[in-house]
């Protein structure tokens, strides 16, 4: 039987890059005592006053059909949280709600690449960023960043990699797996190549609420670039909701209209009571998500503190997000083998950095979301490991 192209672009594009983190959940599930270190999962509850509101709007009867926007009081939170943090009126004709930051990333994608066009992004990236594009059609360009430059992107990096093809640059800010923060100065810089050559700038900002020093900065608060900027983001991370699949894409009001039609066609409308859940958590201040942000930026210090005394390791402070990416290349292993072999004879299960780009090669990424005893315990196994081995 034949198939749609798209399915043979996407082959070997999906969870085949999971296959450590999947096997490490095997045998947890097979009774062996494994450390989980892959992935971004929070390890905190829902608060409960989220809680509270989904179940009383589900119990209302918000179970009924939305429209294929979202419903007026998501909007509203949302217009009001970018409002505020831009300086500027953001209406809720520039926001589109979607069932998580994946949905809104393959929507938005589809709405502005297609065959014939490139993709440019930073490489280590998100491990979906290559198969979001290749749905599309367009080609992905990799810009090598690297460890040493504190994973940072630069504007003279986006201007050798343009070609004729180029239209978008997907950017990821805190960066999934390097924990790098964009600053406003160096978006500034690499929103100016991206205006001097007609290209669109989407940003995935699913980790903007846990930053660790500084302050969050994106594209669409820049007056200068807001035009050719698309934000993704959700509550999965910043408030322990990636079960209820709540996510949005903003943008200007003409993107916004053309992306309309193409979200509808994917699905018309999410749940109400879920949406009611999410405008909450956009419009209240919860103790519970200064907390989660605390505690991460806590545990990534623990995990730099144990990781120094690895042979083989260069283990810095990330800038934001819930990651660590180690680099072991001195170790002599790949990331891959090293994570093989952790998970054999440690029962810690470490993403390996080859899944997120040949720049994440000779890397382990590792999760900040065990509670601290258990990380700390995780990283002495990973010192031990990393003790039997011989270092260049």
């Amino acid at each position: 039987m034949r198939f749609a192209s798209i399915t043979q672009r996407l082959q070997g594009l999906g969870s085949d890059k999971w296959h450590v983190h999947i096997e490490g959940k095997r045998r947890l599930a097979a009774g062996e005592p494994m450390l989980m270190l892959s992935i971004g999962e929070p390890d905190f509850k829902t608060p409960q006053a989220i809680v509270d509101v989904a179940t009383e709007r589900l119990r209302a009867g918000r179970t009924r059909y939305s429209n294929g926007r979202g419903e007026p009081e998501v909007l509203k939170a949302l217009a009001a949280h970018y409002t505020a943090r831009s300086g500027r009126p953001i209406t809720t004709e520039q926001i589109i709600f979607l069932p998580g930051t994946q949905t809104a990333l393959f929507a938005c994608m589809m709405a502005l690449a297609e065959t014939g066009d490139e993709v440019l992004m930073p490489d280590p990236f998100y491990v979906s960023y290559d198969g979001i594009i290749a749905a599309s059609g367009a080609s992905p360009v990799t810009i090598p960043v690297s460890p040493e430059n504190g994973f940072h992107l630069q504007a003279e990096d986006v201007e050798r990699a343009i070609t004729a093809r180029s239209r978008v640059l997907l950017l990821n800010t805190p960066g999934n797996p390097t924990g790098a923060v964009i600053s406003a100065k160096s978006l500034a810089e690499i929103g100016e190549v991206c205006r001097q050559h007609d290209l669109w700038i989407l940003c995935d900002e699913v980790y903007s609420s846990l930053v660790y020093q500084g302050k969050f900065a994106s594209p669409l608060d820049n007056p200068d670039l807001a035009d050719r900027s698309v934000v993704v983001s959700s509550v999965s991370k910043s408030h322990a909701m990636t079960g209820f699949r709540c996510g949005w894409a903003v943008g200007s009001e003409e993107f916004s209209a053309q992306l309309l039609p193409l979200s509808e066609t994917m699905l018309f409308g999410s749940q109400p009571f879920l949406e009611d859940a999410t405008a909450f958590a956009l419009s209240t201040d919860l103790a519970e998500t200064k907390i989660m942000r605390d505690t991460y930026e806590r545990r990534a210090r623990i995990v730099v503190e144990h990781l120094s005394q690895a042979p083989g390791f260069t283990c810095h402070m990330p800038e934001g997000g819930m990651f660590i990416m180690a680099d072991i290349r001195r170790t002599g292993l790949s990331g891959e083998a090293f994570a093989l072999q952790l998970m054999e004879e440690e029962k810690v299960v470490a993403m390996p950095g080859e899944a997120f780009g040949q720049a994440g090669a000779g890397h382990l990424r590792l999760s900040l979301t065990l509670e601290e005893s258990d990380l700390a315990e995780a990283c002495r196994r990973i010192v031990k490991f990393a003790g039997r081995l011989k270092t260049a």
